[in-house]
């Protein structure tokens, strides 16, 4: 779109539109709830001052975090559940430089934020003033767009398209970076404010409509069709056309880690996750189908493998609001640019009702064959038990944070979601730390959801300093510490790859429970296996934030697994260590 509209306030008939003289920092916060903001997320700091004295008179609700990473995961958090724009507020400097890793992240996964900073006055940018960082060039590469405003007069308009570019096509984190001067200056504020042009942001929703027959034509003529649906269904809350396409066409579905929930898990048309620790049914489908239908997914190479042997037998469909993910990795045979949700809906009416009974003979045959499974054995605890437990109590009605590493991996294993964004970890940028600031964001997007963070114990080791946020803001975030003693996946890797030379990979953990307590949080502690159930009980019943240090085995390893330059199909860790020929 060349142009884009945002309706504010309206005027009362008999009303003539008043200019007032506002500062910047309080035109900030009356725009901040013109977009619709209800929540902050930051840390406050000298030159940021101003806003937070506006805020102050503000009916805004800010959340005082204890890092300014931290605060960029929650309002990351509170993005992907809710659906809306997340808002992160810091300083300047080091206030600005603490959100890098946040804003990667949101960036990698295509999550819409919007990071207000400070900065030193106008006049003394490029002097090395006191917290003086160059924010706008450091972030440029990690933000959908970013901004300097120079003049309080442009603030309004900036902030419109901030949120704009944020939410639109797709989705991303957008910097504005706000001079102390700026937020103290004044200027008119008033209600027929110009339009917002654009003429460099375009987006095409609707997509061609020749390719969508020619999409719904090669699933009809398909005799092993898959779905591959990825981050994109979500974010473009296309979950509904998506389940309607898949039960009209009658096609097995995979999904990546980011599209899990896009499509209930629990139907019997999936497959599951694909990729270096998906299911082996959904890898042999992939690499078995003539049809190829991916949809908001980018084809990363944790998905594809050896890309050169990617559905070697497939034609590929390639549903994607991005022109540029179009055959960026894998060669697209039917691309459709525009909006899932709207490509969906009209691709339906084309789709012709098929058995399809012999390829899912197959599936089945694989599903029979190649099941997730673990050995139970024994009084220790197995970190997929945990899983499949607070799976059972909370009926997979639970929104699930995690960090990155095994304990990410055996969540999507053995969790089943059956629901769009009740699933939430950090996918491309893989940052540790994530899960338990997320899930903050997350309970107070949604406060009347059960929210569990499922981590490991050093991931929650990076950002455990936020409890206290939690716990004064009264919130029953639950956190399941999967606690083997080690940088788990590293210590995977090094053990298949290094000789299990584990160097530097094993850590001396705090008392996590006791680490909890002193928090102001309830911590508890489970070493035995039969203590499991009752714990995960108690746990779910606490109405405060509550740390359970998990005690599991310290060797346990995520099957199956695609090694680095494999094909999906050439899995290790199969009940039987053999290859499906292709």
């Amino acid at each position: 779109m060349s142009k884009s509209t945002v309706s504010l306030r309206p005027e009362m008939p008999g009303n003539p539109p008043q200019e007032m003289e506002k500062t910047g920092a309080q035109i900030l916060c009356e725009m901040l709830q013109r977009e619709g903001v209800d929540t902050i997320f930051g840390y406050p700091g000298g030159v940021v001052l101003p806003i937070f004295d506006a805020l102050y008179h503000s009916p805004i609700r800010f959340i005082l975090s204890r890092h300014e990473q931290g605060a960029t995961h929650m309002a990351d958090g509170y993005a992907r559940a809710s659906g809306k724009v997340g808002v992160v507020l810091v300083t300047s400097g080091p206030g600005s430089t603490n959100i890098v890793t946040g804003l990667a992240t949101a960036h990698a996964d295509s999550i819409p934020l919007v990071a207000i900073t400070g900065q030193v006055k106008t006049f003394l940018i490029g002097n090395d003033a006191f917290q003086e960082a160059d924010t706008t060039g450091i972030t440029r590469p990690i933000t959908k767009h970013n901004y300097i405003v120079k003049d309080v007069k442009d603030l309004a308009r900036i902030i419109r398209e901030a949120f704009h570019i944020a939410r639109t096509g797709r989705p991303g984190p957008v910097l504005i970076d706000l001079p102390v001067d700026v937020s103290t200056s004044k200027a008119i504020l008033n209600n027929g404010m110009d339009e917002m042009d654009l003429p460099g942001y375009r987006i095409r929703e609707v997509g061609h409509g020749r390719q969508i027959i020619r999409a719904a034509e090669a699933i009809n003529a398909a005799e092993r069709p898959v779905i591959y649906a990825g981050g994109g269904v979500v974010l473009s809350n296309a979950s509904a056309e998506l389940s309607a396409l898949v039960q009209k066409a009658n096609v097995p579905i995979t999904t990546t880690l980011l599209g899990l929930g896009c499509f209930d898990q629990n139907d019997p048309k999936s497959l599951h996750m694909l990729g270096m620790h998906g299911t082996a049914y959904a890898n042999y489908a992939i690499q078995q189908c003539d049809v190829l239908v991916a949809i908001g997914a980018r084809f990363d190479d944790r998905i594809t493998g050896d890309v050169k042997r990617f559905a070697p037998q497939a034609k590929i469909i390639h549903i994607d609001i991005d022109p540029t993910s179009i055959s960026k990795s894998v060669k697209v045979d039917i691309p459709v640019v525009g909006d899932a949700r709207l490509i969906l809906s009209e691709m339906v009416q084309y789709i012709e009702p098929r058995g399809r009974e012999k390829w899912f003979a197959q599936i089945n045959e694989w599903k029979k064959k190649y099941p997730l499974t673990y050995k139970n054995d024994g009084e220790g605890i197995k970190p997929q038990y945990v899983i499949e437990e607070v799976c059972r109590q909370t009926k997979g009605n639970a929104l699930v944070c995690t960090g990155v590493g095994q304990h990410q991996m055996w969540t999507t294993q053995f969790y089943r979601f059956g629901q769009p964004r009740h699933f939430i970890s950090s996918g491309g940028l893989g940052t540790m730390g994530f899960g338990f600031p997320a899930a903050i964001g997350a309970q107070i997007a949604c406060p009347g959801v059960t929210v569990v963070d499922i981590d490991g114990d050093s991931s929650f080791s990076m950002t455990l300093n936020e409890l206290p946020t939690a716990v004064e803001q009264k919130l029953p975030v639950k956190v399941c510490v999967l606690n083997n003693g080690y940088m788990g996946m590293v210590r995977q890797w090094q053990e298949l790859f290094y000789g299990r030379r584990y160097s530097k990979s094993y850590l001396q953990n705090p008392n996590f429970a006791k680490v909890a307590e002193a928090f102001g949080a309830v911590g508890l502690t489970a070493t035995k296996k039969s203590e499991v159930p009752c714990i995960i009980e108690k746990m779910l019943q606490e109405k405060n934030c509550c740390v359970v240090d998990f005690h599991v085995e310290r060797e346990e390893n995520v099957w199956p697994m695609v090694a680095a330059g494999k094909g999906l199909h050439e899995m290790a860790g199969l009940p039987t260590e053999t290859v499906e020929r292709l």
